[in-house]
């Protein structure tokens, strides 16, 4: 007994007997509320008490008949007013996003508008790597978008919505819940980005640490060291073209975000202003009547898949443009849309992870950022711009200021003089572009291992492999994994060498809700042989990936797919054209020399699945739900979404073939 009172003692604590003077009653709000009997008469009931809750937050009476404007942000930890740490948040992408979100509040209730908050937070896909974590990663997208529609409509009275978001599945949730808001006017205020160390590894090398330190690559006080700096600057997303980056320029590209927002570094004066000037956007639109279902159109899907395409971003935005456009209710763009969009469109920015010289993004922001790869793009003849903006003209106008703006002029300048960098070596010209030798962005390999598709960012595979034609050619034996934490074992052992093949089966949406494997790409980048070794995987891929990883191999080993019958010893060929756009991924055959895909063929039907293949065990429901209700749907090919209607029909469908 005294052991347990001394255990509640140490949660008790001290007793301050003032505390006990409990107030039991309060005088309330002075005012009154300015009801008409109008309002009496006609308002639903949860209008007239949303009065009352906003007076007993502290809200001066006179001041409720303003437009409210939602302000929703991925906002996480708890920041003490210096900035410093009360409570962690799960990465520098959300920590100080809350600023952002104040400022613009604060331009809201300047102009006499009613500014309201709300929060959903989101995880660190750094953070989870090669842990269980990572299994709710991309299910977490459609969870977040979900959550922020709910929330959206749970506040009837707003007239707008201003999204204040940064990171790899956050932000996508976001782009995905304003893009339903069909007749709202709705905002997208990028979060903007870290700054690289001055002496220090950006935040995609240094999740390599383990890998290097086992290869003797890297000592234990190197790797300290780095680990300790690699984020210079306590918010932003990561300093590479990964998926958070993308999916910044992504909204900029679709109108959505105000000019030049992407990228800009966190909690500096030019990141703070973009809070402003998303406010004053969203009160101009209330003004003109223009909503999100006028800025997202199909042809302002294209002009994303453009602008991603020149940009060279991560793959996984060919899983969240799909459900940006499904979500703004516009054409779904195809497999044959991305190949065509990316054979027309040359790749112009040079950026960290895909180079040639490998600058951080701050320094594509300050190279004039997506409005300065806009004007190249204008001048090709390949973005529509006739489409509207959220800065309330249409995308002719917004080029045309950009290209003598003051603005413009002066972060470039800022690029010459902080960094001696010239800003046309960070965004070229297309003439530039091809004489350094920079390819498009990805292509789309087919064959026996992947009849329904892949993908690989084969601008990012190593140039020093790449043959004189622009041709990528690997062929090589399998070392097949079915488990990412064996495939890593492998890699830190030594049991990976130059000339494999590394097949990740069974890691698609059924078996781990399709998790990301940068800890495999990143190791392989950044170990000697890693450039000799092919990656093939029915998982996904980090946007900050590289190399000669071939990911979303359709159909999943779960589902049936060839990836899921290879085994180890197997003759894996693998050419892919950097200039065509085209590539073959081949199983030709398991003898003491390789045949041909035919071959392969063969024996693939006569083989049975890999004898490890299964869903992860600690796969949790929530995933496996997802996973059944994004096949449904379509799959990942249609950006993993829900599609409502058609998986009612197949509840229906299967409720009549079960008797129910």
């Amino acid at each position: 007994m005294q052991e347990k009172t001394g255990s509640l003692a140490r949660v008790i604590g001290s007793t301050d007997t003032a505390q006990y003077q409990v107030q039991t009653r309060a005088q309330g709000p002075a005012g009154q509320l300015p009801l008409t009997p109008e309002m009496l008469l006609n308002e639903p009931s949860g209008n007239l008490f949303g009065w009352t809750q906003n007076v007993g937050m502290g809200w001066n009476p006179s001041r409720l008949h303003g437009r409210q404007v939602l302000i929703l942000s991925t906002q996480g930890g708890i920041r003490a007013e210096d900035g410093t740490p009360v409570a962690l948040g799960y990465h520098t992408g959300h920590w100080e996003v809350g600023l952002l979100a104040r400022a613009a509040a604060e331009e809201v209730k300047a102009a006499g508008g009613v500014p309201f908050a709300g929060y959903v937070s989101d995880p660190c896909d750094g953070r989870s790597q090669g842990t269980a974590g990572m299994f709710d990663s991309l299910p977490y997208r459609n969870d977040a978008a979900l959550v922020m529609r709910r929330l959206i409509r749970s506040l009837p009275t707003r007239h707008a919505v201003i999204g204040v978001a940064t990171c790899d599945k956050g932000l996508p949730a976001m782009m995905i819940a304003l893009a339903s808001m069909h007749h709202l006017p709705c905002v997208l205020a990028p979060g903007g980005v870290t700054l690289p160390a001055e002496e220090g590894e950006d935040a995609g090398k240094v999740q390599t640490i383990g890998a290097r330190y086992a290869h003797g690559e890297i000592s234990l006080e190197e790797a300290a060291e780095m680990g300790c700096r690699a984020c210079a600057t306590p918010g932003g997303g990561c300093q590479f073209l990964g998926t958070a980056a993308t999916s910044q320029v992504v909204a900029e590209a679709l109108g959505m975000a105000i000019p030049h927002s992407a990228l800009a570094p966190s909690g500096q004066p030019i990141w703070l202003e973009i809070g402003r000037q998303s406010a004053r956007a969203a009160l101009q639109l209330l003004e003109l009547g223009w909503t999100t279902r006028d800025i997202l159109t199909d042809a302002a899907i294209e002009n994303a898949m453009v602008v991603h395409a020149a940009f060279g971003g991560s793959t996984n935005l060919l899983l969240h443009i799909p459900a940006i456009a499904h979500a703004a209710g516009c054409r779904v763009p195809e497999v044959a849309d991305w190949i065509r969009v990316n054979r027309e469109v040359p790749r112009l920015v040079s950026v960290l992870p895909n180079g040639p010289e490998y600058h951080p993004t701050v320094r594509a922001f300050l190279a004039g950022g997506v409005p300065e790869v806009m004007l190249h793009l204008r001048r090709l003849g390949v973005i529509d711009t006739s489409v509207k903006t959220v800065a309330g003209v249409r995308l002719d106008e917004v080029l045309d200021w950009w290209e003598d703006s003051e603005r413009r002029h002066a972060v470039r300048a800022r690029l010459k003089e902080a960094d001696g960098i010239d800003p046309d070596d960070v965004i070229m010209s297309p003439d530039r572009a091809r004489a350094r030798g920079l390819t498009s962005t990805v292509t789309f390999p087919v064959g026996n291992i992947a009849p329904e598709g892949s993908v690989i960012k084969s601008t990012a595979i190593d140039p020093s492999v790449v043959g004189a034609d622009g041709v990528y050619r690997h062929r090589g034996r399998a070392k097949v994994f079915t488990s990412e934490r064996d495939a890593i074992a492998a890699i830190k052992r030594g049991a990976i060498q130059a000339g494999d093949v590394m097949v990740l089966a069974g890691r698609g949406p059924s078996g781990t809700g399709m998790e990301e494997t940068y800890q495999l790409t990143s190791a392989l980048k950044h170990l000697p042989f890693g450039k000799h070794v092919c990656l093939i995987t029915d998982a996904r891929f980090s946007g900050v990936s590289t190399g000669a990883c071939i990911g979303h191999v359709g159909p999943e080993a779960l589902a049936g797919g060839p990836i899921g019958k290879l085994r180890d010893g197997d003759w894996i060929e693998v050419e892919i054209d950097l200039n065509r756009l085209e590539g073959r991924v081949n199983f030709v055959g398991d003898g003491d020399e390789p045949g041909t895909p035919a071959d392969g063929d063969a024996i693939l039907a006569r083989r049975d699945p890999h004898p490890g293949l299964s869903p992860d065990p600690d796969l949790p429901d929530d995933t496996r739900l997802w996973a059944a209700l994004q096949n449904v749907s379509g799959g990942t090919w249609r950006g993993a979404v829900y599609d409502v209607d058609r998986i009612i029909q197949a509840l229906e469908a299967g409720k009549k073939a079960l008797g129910w």
